[in-house]
């Protein structure tokens, strides 16, 4: 059944309908014809339970807090920020997009958002200066990723609200190998420009005093980290109160640098509605979808399955990667976060592995499919951007990068404590 439920979801993705329509299809396709339970009676029911969670709240607040980010100017001044930090290394100002892309990262929560902010910046400087322009998009693709792994990320509360783990926890996990693989990606530039001198391009010069002169611009960024993840394990806030702390924060750096108009704010929250908006329904479809497959007793019966194999944890961990990386390739990551994590979670828990751990894992795995053709929205955030030239462009760049990733989850399979370690301190 479940089988067949894949085949039927990756059917309705093929005809390019839309992600929320094709789960909501799907639910309602299985109550027809297998579940006792009719789903059209309790859809109300279920959408107002679960629209009303309180840790869902913290989706649009991150969202407004990357709009606010972006519509006020203060991005484009943290890239350049980054370039005077970062260019006289081989590859110059691609280590500025993967730099840029983690610290944006870290007050947007968002993967797709943070591609597009970073590459709107960064792309002017390629023919400029002369990089590999296919080795430029992939670090613009493959740095968007880290939105949904280094915190805040909407997809990690979206996990912990999933499968009833700690956001806290998860966010703690999230920082050592969120840098990690931010540090991977840039040791991937190094390696490719020191193979070929000429893909790095013509190097930033900048002296201590441009250094210092830029750090105006970088710390408003890292001021906001610090109060959303500082209130947080103050135990000032939750992360739904954090991310309020957040916009507030980031309306007063607007305000200072005089980019808090009702223009600004319009395009601000009328992006922020139409993010929101996307994301919520896929939720909710997902939600009727999970009902359903609970109803059935296919997490049971899916758990059950995986045991009578005899394979060991470590085994059947790597049949579930393996899964992941290959559903990657025709699905879209929220959707197989949603649709995914409430049926394998169980089954990672009771083969021994801690959820916090495979939180992080799955983040890592969801990143992968971020760049991972033919469906990686990344790679058409990159592509969209550009003025000219083939997607193939975008596709070739991103292969280093997407082999960094799979050293980086083999790390995580082989060293967990690289993600346990400090929610251990602090828990």
């Amino acid at each position: 059944m479940l089988f067949h439920a894949l085949l039927v979801l990756l059917g309705l993705l093929a005809l390019s309908v839309p992600i929320a329509a094709s789960l909501g299809w799907l639910a309602l396709f299985m109550s027809y014809f297998h579940s006792i339970m009719p789903l059209h009676l309790a859809i109300g029911d279920i959408a107002w339970q679960n629209s009303t969670e309180f840790l869902l709240v913290a989706i649009p607040m991150f969202i407004l807090l990357g709009e606010l980010l972006l519509r006020s100017g203060i991005t484009e001044r943290m890239y350049n920020g980054m370039v005077q930090w970062l260019g006289w290394l081989p590859g110059g100002l691609m280590h500025s997009n993967i730099g840029a892309c983690a610290l944006f990262a870290a007050t947007s929560g968002s993967s797709v958002a943070t591609a597009a902010t970073i590459g709107t910046v960064a792309m002017p400087e390629v023919e400029k200066r002369g990089y590999n322009e296919r080795l430029f998009l992939g670090t613009v693709a493959a740095g968007g990723t880290l939105g949904i792994l280094i915190p805040p990320s909407i997809n990690l509360i979206i996990y912990g609200l999933l499968t009833d783990t700690s956001v806290p926890e998860l966010y703690l996990a999230g920082f050592i190998p969120g840098v990690m693989l931010a540090g991977l990606f840039m040791l991937t530039v190094i390696i490719a420009c020191l193979y070929r001198r000429s893909w790095g391009g013509t190097k930033v010069k900048s002296t201590w005093d441009d250094k210092v002169a830029s750090l105006p611009g970088l710390l408003p960024p890292l001021g906001i980290f610090a109060v959303v993840v500082g209130s947080i394990y103050a135990g000032i806030a939750t992360p739904t109160e954090a991310a309020a702390l957040g916009v507030m924060a980031a309306l007063g750096l607007a305000a200072w640098n005089k980019a808090l108009t009702t223009a600004m704010l319009k395009r601000a929250i009328e992006g922020t509605m139409r993010t929101t908006a996307m994301i919520m329904l896929i939720i909710l479809a997902a939600i009727f979808l999970n009902f359903i497959l609970g109803a059935l007793g296919v997490t049971q019966a899916l758990a059950e399955f995986v045991t009578t194999l005899g394979l060991t944890p470590m085994q059947t961990m790597l049949m579930i990667v393996a899964f992941y990386i290959v559903l990657g390739c025709f699905m879209e990551t929220l959707s197989m976060l949603l649709t995914t994590a409430p049926l394998i979670t169980p089954i990672v828990v009771a083969l021994g592995f801690d959820p916090v751990w495979f939180g992080i894992l799955l983040m890592v795995l969801l990143e992968t499919a971020l760049i991972t053709p033919p469906i990686g929205i990344n790679l058409y955030v990159v592509q969209g951007i550009r003025k000219s030239g083939s997607m193939n462009d975008v596709m070739i760049g991103i292969l280093p990068f997407a082999v960094a990733m799979f050293a980086m989850i083999a790390l995580l399979l082989a060293w967990p404590q690289m993600a346990l370690w400090l929610p251990n301190q602090f828990y």
